[in-house]
């Protein structure tokens, strides 16, 4: 028998559509059920590579490890990663199928609704219960043409959908019945329910509020979700909860430990995960530095994370100075570490004949190491493990376009297990480069960093952390919405 289906779209970005659903399958599978999530479109940098060898958004691949089950291609079938002078990279089942313009895309992406449909069956036929995370705003009726991310999705595979508002950000009575009022009468008939997240203070003052929006919708109240600290242990689904410190604050000046790492946060930045491990080390005084500041002359490490949009980012790195600023760390005789993209920016140039980043030619790098890149179609996504230079394991997984070689690689920044050396370190061994990402995230390897730069790693468990986080978003979830009247609801 095929499995139940139950869609979560939002008001807008950013409403809480990723954690609930990851929350919800981890609770629905504590209570025995198959669970799969699922996403139609995304649109992300942030992406996992999954165990058939193709890469989805690391949302789903969250929320597949939530439902305790190993993410696969088709739980998101879509996914557009965003570039510079060329629009998004297309990604279908896993594999890059293309560029796309943004208007181009609104053309192309009805002839992928069959592609969505197909892995929808795959894990329908699987599971239970599929539980479908919408993208952006149910109530962009402008871009309703063609759509197979929210509403086009749920009517073509008859799907009911729960709208969430973020009472956080103000006016989610409006959101929410205002989306209501703008769907086609035939899309708005699919909503049942709907969910307010991120409540703080008092839940009986908002008691008039649901009770209103329930009136003039016709919808179920399904639930008032306070704010869940717990989430802030888990990864971010795109590059929103960056703009989201810069806004607030939040660690914005670092968190006061005993070792400071600058990053320059560069508008293309890619799987921006790879900085949590750190951020949650109470030694680590993490500092994320847009362009109009300064990197820390007092920091121990500066990290180039990854990039989408390697010339691009690399242009804005210099634009704001941060390449003066890295070169006068390395004159003081701090460390720098580059992970992917950020790895092409160390060396002596990144060439890029075929235009996959804008107009073909050569662009001069950072000349902090002795390499050199040329960017190519093929991408390599593959999971790995091995051990660095020190003698420390570590694993992680590879997602880049490019091959990079020269005098530094003779000194590698890690042995994998296949034996292949991967990366490349300077002769003083002060500046390092990896396509690795995720190797943070390993215990052994997070601890080998901090005690090169002078400190000592907590002793816990990163891994283990995530999980504990899953499970208490799953309690709060429990506590604060009716999980049985979203089974009703499913169908």
């Amino acid at each position: 028998m095929a499995a139940r289906t139950l869609m979560f779209q939002g008001t807008g970005s950013d409403v809480g559509k990723s954690l609930i659903v990851a929350g919800l399958a981890r609770a629905y599978t504590n209570r025995g059920l198959r669970v799969r999530p699922f996403k139609p479109q995304n649109m992300s940098n942030n992406a996992a590579v999954t165990v058939d060898g193709g890469e989805i958004g690391r949302a789903q691949a969250l929320q597949a490890r939530a439902a305790r089950v190993a993410p696969t291609v088709h739980m998101n079938p879509i996914l557009l990663k965003p570039q510079s002078d060329v629009g998004a990279q297309v990604v279908v089942h896993g594999r890059v199928a293309g560029n796309s313009s943004a208007r181009d895309w609104q053309h192309r992406k009805g002839t992928l609704l069959p592609a969505v449909l197909e892995s929808f069956g795959r894990l329908r036929d699987e599971a239970d219960l599929v539980l479908v995370e919408g993208a952006g705003s149910a109530s962009e009726v402008n871009l309703r043409a063609n759509d197979i991310a929210n509403m086009g999705f749920a009517r073509a595979a008859g799907a009911p959908v729960v709208l969430i508002g973020d009472i956080d950000r103000g006016g989610v009575i409006a959101s929410l019945v205002g989306t209501g009022a703008v769907l086609a009468p035939e899309d708005a008939a699919l909503i049942r329910g709907f969910i307010v997240n991120r409540f703080r203070g008092d839940p009986g003052l908002f008691r008039d509020g649901m009770t209103l929006i329930a009136e003039r919708t016709g919808w179920a109240p399904i639930g008032l979700v306070p704010h869940t600290p717990e989430a802030g242990r888990l990864p971010a689904e795109d590059a929103l909860a960056l703009e989201r410190d810069r806004e607030t604050g939040d660690r914005e000046t670092g968190s006061g430990g005993t070792v400071r790492i600058a990053v320059p946060i560069l508008p293309h930045i890619a799987n921006f995960d790879d900085l949590d491990p750190l951020a949650a080390e109470p030694a680590v005084d993490l500092v994320r530095v847009r362009p109009g500041g300064a990197l820390p002359g007092d920091a121990a490490l500066v990290l180039l994370p990854g990039s989408k949009s390697t010339l691009a980012d690399l242009a804005a790195l210099r634009a704001a100075g941060f390449d003066i600023d890295i070169a006068a760390h390395v004159r003081r005789g701090g460390h720098v570490l580059g992970l992917c993209g950020g790895y092409q920016m160390l060396g002596r140039s990144i060439a890029d004949p075929l235009g996959i980043e804008g107009a073909p030619g050569v662009h001069p790098g950072l000349g902090l190491l002795d390499v050199a890149t040329d960017l190519t179609r093929d991408k390599r996504l593959a999971t790995v493990t091995g051990q660095t230079s020190d003698g420390a394991a570590f694993s992680g997984y590879e997602m880049h376009m490019g091959r990079t070689d020269g005098s530094d690689r003779s000194r590698p920044f890690a042995t994998l297990a296949d034996g292949r050396a991967e990366g490349a370190t300077s002769a003083d061994g002060r500046v390092s480069g990896t396509y690795v990402h995720g190797i943070f995230a390993d215990d052994a390897q997070r601890g080998a960093w901090l005690s090169r730069l002078g400190a000592t790693a907590s002793g816990t468990s990163y891994e283990a952390g995530v999980e504990a986080a899953l499970d208490a978003v799953a309690r709060h979830l429990e506590t604060h919405l009716d999980l049985d009247a979203l089974l009703r609801l499913a169908r």
